[in-house]
């Protein structure tokens, strides 16, 4: 990547924290199982880096799956706790047709960024990955995912993620190497939605430990900094 593209970090805590699914957004083309063709984006380079991180807040199930069954993953920032994931270092362009992909919208500009910058939220649109947010900033560079425009709902509103969609999950966040897989496993059944349908043992269970791709690192951790005027 050219020094004079603006960056950021793109927060994956679903399914896009495995850099192989990510790259059928990046490239295009349909991931096993999935339900649809994604188109790509313009820039189809892999990410810089890909580092595990920490995020503030929580990340919970709801809604309904048409590719997993039973819930989705969202993520609430201002949900007390904290939420485990894998951010990649991207263009604010290649972010920007990878959020498009995600609220089923063709790719191709860029996003306007100024108001997620300034306030940490911007909602785009009522669909459930429609509501951009900036956590914080990592190195410097912020740290942009997209979520629901929602809050965490009770216990009403939550749903419990299928068995496959977990195995997912446990196996992208295992292969940071940042976290053991019986924490990956306890991590994930704690999480609202999960959490007394799921027991860190059951969750476990679903797959072997994952071999990280490159040496065991900590995670890094969004941290809070100065937003645009």
């Amino acid at each position: 990547m050219q020094e004079s593209e603006p960056r950021v970090w793109y927060a994956a805590y679903g399914s896009n924290t495995h850099v192989e699914r990510l790259r059928y957004y990046l490239d295009g083309g349909r991931p096993p199982g999935g339900a649809r063709e994604f188109p790509g984006c313009r820039d189809r380079r892999p990410p810089e880096r890909s580092v595990p991180v920490v995020l503030p807040g929580r990340v919970y199930f709801a809604a309904e799956s048409t590719v997993w069954g039973g819930g989705l993953a969202f993520y609430d920032p201002a949900a007390d706790g904290t939420a485990w994931g894998v951010a990649h270092l991207l263009t604010a362009g290649q972010f920007s047709d990878i959020a498009a992909q995600e609220m089923y919208r063709a790719p191709g500009s860029d996003l306007d960024l100024t108001e997620v910058l300034a306030t940490g939220r911007r909602v785009l649109g009522g669909g459930r990955y429609e509501t951009l947010v900036c956590p914080g900033f990592l190195d410097g560079v912020p740290v942009m995912t997209f979520t629901a425009p929602w809050s965490m709902p009770g216990d009403d509103g939550l749903r419990a993620p299928s068995a496959a969609y977990l195995r997912h999950l446990a196996a992208g966040l295992g292969r940071t190497g940042a976290w053991p897989h019986a924490d990956v496993a306890a991590y994930l059944a704690a999480c609202p939605g999960a959490a007394g349908h799921w027991t860190a043992r059951a969750v476990a269970r679903l797959s072997a430990p994952t071999a990280p791709t490159g040496p065991p690192a900590p995670p890094s951790r969004c941290r809070p900094g100065p937003r645009r005027s």
